[in-house]
C-alpha cells in the first residue's frame, strides 16, 4: 500500500536523523543508566535478532503469508531497505550469545550494525519484536527462577557454615572460658599457697623474732651484771692497788734503810774475807727493782699481787744480804779475836820456847764449784777475764762501726745505692736460710762466702762486690753478723728447727772469716747479754730504760716489751748459740778445729751456775741451752756432765725454786721435768731438727 511505503520511507528519513541515531532501550528505567549517555553511542540489534534472524526468518519467507506474497516489488524491495528496530539490552546479549555459537562467518556477518542494518517488514518486524519479547520473558524468568534458585541454595550454605562457624565459635568460646577459668583457678590456689606460704614464713620469723628479742634481753642483763660485776672488781682492785702502793712505798722504804746499812760496811772491809762490793751491787740491784716496780706501775696503774710478792721477795732478800753480810763482819771479828789471841799465845810460847816455832799444816779448802768458789757463795757479777772479753768484743765492734761510717753518713746517691745493694746481698742469702736440703743450703754459703772473699755476686739483678767501695767489706761484714743474730732472735725465737740451718753456716762462715765470728758474739752479748753470761747491775742516776735495754727488753716509746716476748727472743738468741758451738761447716777443713767450740759451751754453763739465778730467765736459758746442746756436752764430757746435771739438780733447783713466783714456776717445771727425764733415762736426747748425713745428701 502507499501509505505503507511511504511509513517506512519515514521510518527511512527518521532513522538517518539525529533522532534515529539515538539508542532506545525499554527498560532503561531498571538499568538506571545515563540517557545521555546512551543517545551518544551508535544503535545496535538487541543480541536475540541474530538467533532471529538465523533460525525464525528463513521459516516465516518459505510460508509467507497470502498479504506478503501479493506486495509489490516495491514493498519486497523494502524489505532489502535497511530499518532501525530499537535493540534492547537483553536482545544484545542474546543476540551476542547467538552469534557466538554460530561460525566464524557467521559473526563477521552480524559484527557491525552500523555496515549492514537489518530492514524487516512492518508486520513481520513486529512478529520478530513479539518473538523477542516473548524470548526474552521466557528466558528471563528461567533466568529468574535459576536465579532464585541459586540464591536460596547460597543462602541455605551461608546459613549453614554460618550455623557452623556460630556453633565452633561458641565451642571456642566455650574452650577459652574453661582455660581462663582453669588459669584463674591456678592463679587462685598459687596465691593462696603464696599467701599460706608467707604467713608461714612471717610466723616463723616473729618466732625467731621473739626468740633473738629474748636471747637480746638475756645478753643485755648479762652484759649490765658483767659491767656492774667488772665495775665492782675494779673499785676492789683500785682499793686493793692502793694497799699494795703503799706497801710497796713501805717496802722501797724499808729496803732503802737495809741498803744504807749495806754502805755501812766499808768500816769492815779489811776485816771480811769476801769483797762487799758484792753485797753492795746486789743491794743496789735489788732497790733498783723495787724502784722500777713502782715506776711501772705508777704509769700503768696500781701494782698486782704479784708485783709486791717479788717486791717482798727482793725485800727478804736484801734482809739475808744483811744477815749474812753482818754474820761475815761477825765471823770475821771473832776470827781477827781468835787470831789476836792466837798471836798473843804464840808470842807467849815463843817467850819460853828456845826453838823455833814449828810449822803448821793448813786445813783442806771447802769444795769448791765449777767456778772454783763455794757454792754457798755464789757469785753477783761475771768474772773479770770474762767481761774483759766481752767489752774487747764491744771494742771491735765498735770499730768495725767507725770503719765505715763514712758509707753509711754519705750523702752521695751513687754510695747510698753501693750500701743498698751490698745490704741486701749480705743479709737475703741469710733470710733465705730454713730446713732446705743441703744442696740449697750449699749454694747460700758459698753466696756469702764469695761476697767476703770479694768476688762479684748477683743479687736484684744486679752485680755486687764489696770491692765497690772501701770500706764495703767492713759494712757487709757487721751487717751480716747482725743479721745472723737477728735470724737467732725472730726465725729461730718462732721455729727452734731453723736453728740448726743457721748455726751450720754461721759456723762455716766463722771458720774461713774470724772477724764474722767475733762480730756475731758481739751482737749476741749485746741483745742477750745472759748468753755472756753478764747480769748489767743497775747504777745509781741510770734511767730506767736505759737499764731494761740493757737487761734485753725492747723498749719503744717507753713502753717496755711484755715479759712473754723478751723470754722467746731470749730463748731464739741462746738456741742459736749451743746449736753454732757444737756445729760444723761439712764441706770445710776437718784438720783444723771448731772457731767457737763445745768448751765454751762448757763455760757458759759453769759460770751461769757460779752466779745468782735470776726470776724466770735462768731456767728458761738453762732449758733451752740444754736442750740443744745438752747431747753434744754428754758426749764431749761425759762424767763431769753428769755431775754438773745432779749439782744442778740438787744445789741449784733449790736457788730457782726460792726467788721463782707462783705464776713463774712453768719455765722452772720445764726445766726440772726435762732434767729428771734425762737422770731417768740416763742419756739427753738429741734435739729435733738437728741435721743429719742425709739432710746433706737430699
Amino acid at each position: 500500500m502507499p501509505s505503507e511505503g511511504r511509513c517506512w520511507e519515514t521510518l527511512q528519513a527518521l532513522r538517518s536523523s539525529g533522532k534515529g541515531r539515538l539508542c532506545y532501550h525499554r527498560d532503561w528505567l531498571l538499568r538506571g543508566e545515563d540517557v545521555l549517555e546512551e543517545c551518544m553511542s551508535l544503535p545496535k540489534l538487541s543480541s536475540y535478532s541474530g538467533w532471529v534472524v538465523d533460525h525464525v526468518l528463513p521459516h516465516m519467507q518459505e510460508n509467507p503469508p497470502p498479504s506478503e506474497t501479493s506486495a509489490s516489488p516495491r514493498s519486497t524491495s523494502a524489505l532489502d531497505q535497511p530499518s532501525f528496530v530499537p535493540t534492547s539490552p537483553i536482545r544484545d546479549r542474546a543476540f551476542s550469545s547467538a552469534s557466538s555459537a554460530t561460525a566464524n562467518g557467521t559473526e563477521d556477518k552480524h559484527e557491525s550494525p552500523h555496515t549492514e542494518p537489518l530492514v524487516l517488514q512492518s508486520s513481520r518486524g513486529i512478529k520478530v519484536e513479539g518473538c523477542i519479547r516473548m524470548y526474552e520473558l521466557v528466558h528471563k524468568m528461567k533466568g529468574a527462577e535459576v536465579l532464585r534458585q541459586w540464591q536460596e541454595e547460597q543462602e541455605r550454605k551461608v546459613r549453614a557454615l554460618s550455623e557452623m562457624a556460630s556453633e565452633q565459635l561458641k565451642r571456642f568460646d566455650e574452650r577459652k572460658e574453661l582455660k581462663h577459668h582453669k588459669e584463674f583457678q591456678d592463679l587462685r590456689e598459687v596465691m593462696e599457697k603464696s599467701s599460706r606460704e608467707a604467713l608461714g614464713q612471717q610466723e616463723k620469723l616473729k618466732a625467731e623474732h621473739r626468740h633473738r628479742a629474748k636471747i637480746l634481753n638475756l645478753k643485755l642483763r648479762e652484759a649490765e651484771q658483767q659491767r656492774l660485776k667488772q665495775v665492782e672488781q675494779e673499785r676492789l682492785r683500785r682499793e686493793e692497788g692502793q694497799v699494795r702502793l703503799r706497801s710497796l712505798y713501805a717496802l722501797q722504804e724499808e729496803v732503802l734503810h737495809l741498803n744504807q746499812q749495806l754502805d755501812s760496811s766499808d768500816q769492815h772491809r779489811d776485816l771480811l774475807k769476801v769483797d762487799p762490793s758484792a753485797f753492795q751491787t746486789r743491794g743496789n740491784q735489788l732497790c733498783g727493782l723495787i724502784s722500777g716496780i713502782i715506776r711501772t706501775t705508777s704509769e700503768n696503774g696500781f701494782p698486782t699481787a704479784e708485783d709486791q710478792a717479788v717486791a717482798e721477795r727482793a725485800l727478804q732478800e736484801m734482809r739475808d744480804l744483811l744477815a749474812n753480810l753482818e754474820q761475815e763482819i761477825t765471823r770475821a771479828q771473832e776470827d781477827r779475836r781468835r787470831q789476836d789471841e792466837e798471836e798473843a799465845r804464840i808470842k807467849r810460847q815463843e817467850s819460853q820456847m828456845q826453838q823455833g816455832p814449828e810449822a803448821h799444816k793448813e786445813s783442806p779448802a771447802p769444795s769448791q764449784g765449777p767456778g772454783g768458789k763455794q757454792i754457798e757463795d755464789l757469785q753477783v757479777k761475771v768474772q773479770d777475764s770474762t767481761m774483759q772479753w766481752y767489752q774487747q768484743l764491744q771494742d771491735a765492734s765498735n770499730q768495725c762501726v767507725l770503719a765505715f761510717e763514712g758509707l753509711t753518713n754519705s750523702k752521695d746517691s751513687q754510695a747510698k745505692k753501693i750500701k743498698m745493694d751490698l745490704q741486701k746481698a749480705a743479709t737475703i742469702p741469710v733470710s733465705q736460710i730454713s730446713t732446705i736440703a743441703g744442696s740449697k743450703l750449699k749454694e747460700v754459703f758459698d753466696k756469702i762466702h764469695s761476697l767476703l772473699s770479694g768476688k762479684p755476686v748477683q743479687s736484684g739483678g744486679r752485680s755486687v762486690s764489696v770491692t765497690l767501695n772501701p770500706q764495703g767489706l767492713d759494712f757487709v761484714q757487721y751487717k751480716l753478723a747482725e743479721k745472723f743474730v737477728k735470724q737467732g732472735e725472730e726465725e729461730v725465737a718462732s721455729h727452734h728447727e731453723a736453728a740448726f740451718p743457721i748455726a751450720v753456716v754461721a759456723s762455716g762462715i766463722w771458720e774461713l772469716h774470724p772477724r764474722v765470728g767475733d762480730l756475731i758474739l758481739a751482737h749476741l752479748h749485746k741483745k742477750c747479754p745472759y748468753s755472756v753470761p753478764f747480769y748489767p747491775a743497775f747504777k745509781e742516776g741510770m734511767a730506767l730504760e736505759d737499764y731494761q735495754r740493757m737487761l734485753g727488753y725492747q723498749v719503744k716509746d717507753s713502753k717496755v716489751e711484755q715479759q712473754d716476748n723478751f723470754l722467746k727472743r731470749m730463748s731464739g738468741m741462746i738456741r742459736l748459740y749451743a746449736a753454732i758451738i757444737q756445729l760444723r761447716w761439712p764441706y770445710g777443713n776437718r784438720q783444723e778445729t771448731h772457731p767457737h767450740g763445745l768448751n765454751h759451751g762448757w763455760r757458759w754453763l759453769a759460770q751461769i751456775l757460779n752466779m745468782e739465778p735470776l726470776s724466770d730467765v735462768t731456767a728458761t736459758l738453762l732449758f733451752d741451752f740444754l736442750e740443744v746442746c745438752g747431747n753434744a756436752l754428754m758426749k764431749q764430757y761425759q762424767v763431769q756432765f753428769w755431775k754438773m746435771i745432779l749439782l744442778i739438780k740438787e744445789d741449784y733447783f733449790p736457788r730457782i725454786e726460792a726467788i721463782t713466783s707462783s705464776g713463774q714456776m712453768g719455765s722452772f717445771i720445764r726445766l726440772k721435768q726435762f732434767l729428771e727425764k734425762c737422770l731417768q733415762h740416763k742419756d739427753i736426747p738429741v734435739p729435733k731438727g738437728f741435721l743429719t748425713s742425709t739432710f746433706w745428701r737430699s
